[in-house]
């Protein structure tokens, strides 16, 4: 029998590249499919497995050059992720890469575009239930599926400490959730869109330009600006699972990439929900 075609890489390699400058960030994210073409027949044939590069190498290959090209825009990343596996292995004749991006679009507060605030694009989906009957009813609005991130500012120390724990305290975080935010009318507003919109922007405000000791900090407080913000407001729920970036240690590989590049991963995800009422 003959083998007539043949390739093998790495699938879903996610990563976020994050470039700092002072107070100013731009954050990159990519998930990567990277396969490879080449003198691997024997790996399939004769289970000769000298010539094959382990999928694991795929991915660092990425991590590395994702740390040591911070700014690149898509086009040229994938270009030098290529560029290395072709100089490296000299088995490779042909490598195939395809990368999704997720669009993070700066967050403006007060006009002004924030340093390190983002939402993300083609974000969310706005929600409306009424529940009525002859003795009344009850108006709600909302937000499914919002997503935003910032990413300092934001912390999780301080909790509970026994045998079970393995994460350590942090102060310098990336924050982002993926939101759904529901609001009762205690009356509806004069105009629904400007009320929505204008909690909205409460929200992502106090979000942004607040330190976060943790999501369920953070919500608390975007849910009592809203409140004062919206006076026809009677509460505001809240459903923010975390969406994590994860920092990637490439020290063993000379570099060092604190707070550079990161592994987005939502599964397993903390799941934080709350109500916030006006007070009687």
């Amino acid at each position: 029998m003959a083998l007539t075609e043949s390739r093998y890489g790495k699938e879903r390699v996610r990563l976020l590249r994050l470039a700092r400058d002072g107070e100013h960030h731009t954050p990159r994210e990519l998930t990567l499919s990277v396969m490879l073409t080449g003198r691997f027949e024997a790996a399939w044939t004769t289970g000769d497995n000298r010539a094959a590069i382990a999928t694991d190498s795929i991915r660092n290959i990425v991590n590395v050059t994702a740390a040591q090209n911070l700014t690149l825009d898509a086009e040229a990343f994938v270009a030098a992720v290529a560029q290395v596996l072709l100089e490296t292995y000299p088995q490779i004749e042909a490598v195939a890469i395809e990368a999704e991006e997720i669009r993070w679009l700066r967050h403006a507060i007060a006009g002004a575009p924030h340093g390190h605030t983002f939402t993300r694009d083609g974000n969310g989906t706005g929600f409306v239930a009424l529940a009525a009957s002859r003795a009344g009813s009850t108006l709600r609005s909302g937000l499914r599926g919002y997503t935003f991130m910032k990413t300092t500012q934001s912390g999780w120390s301080d909790f509970v400490a026994d045998r079970y724990r393995t994460l350590p305290d942090t102060t310098d975080r990336i924050a982002a959730t993926s939101m759904d935010a529901t609001w009762t009318w205690a009356s509806p507003p004069p105009d629904c869109s400007e009320a929505n919109a204008r909690i909205l922007e409460t929200l992502l405000t106090v979000f942004g330009t607040t330190y976060s000791r943790g999501i369920q900090d953070s919500m608390y407080r975007m849910g009592e600006a809203a409140l004062d913000a919206v006076p026809e407001l009677a509460e505001i729920g809240f459903v923010m699972p975390n969406k994590h970036y994860l920092p990637i240690d490439l020290t063993s590989f000379g570099l060092d990439s604190a707070g550079t590049v990161f592994l987005p991963t939502d599964e397993p995800a903390g799941r934080i929900e709350a109500t916030i009422g006006r007070t009687a």
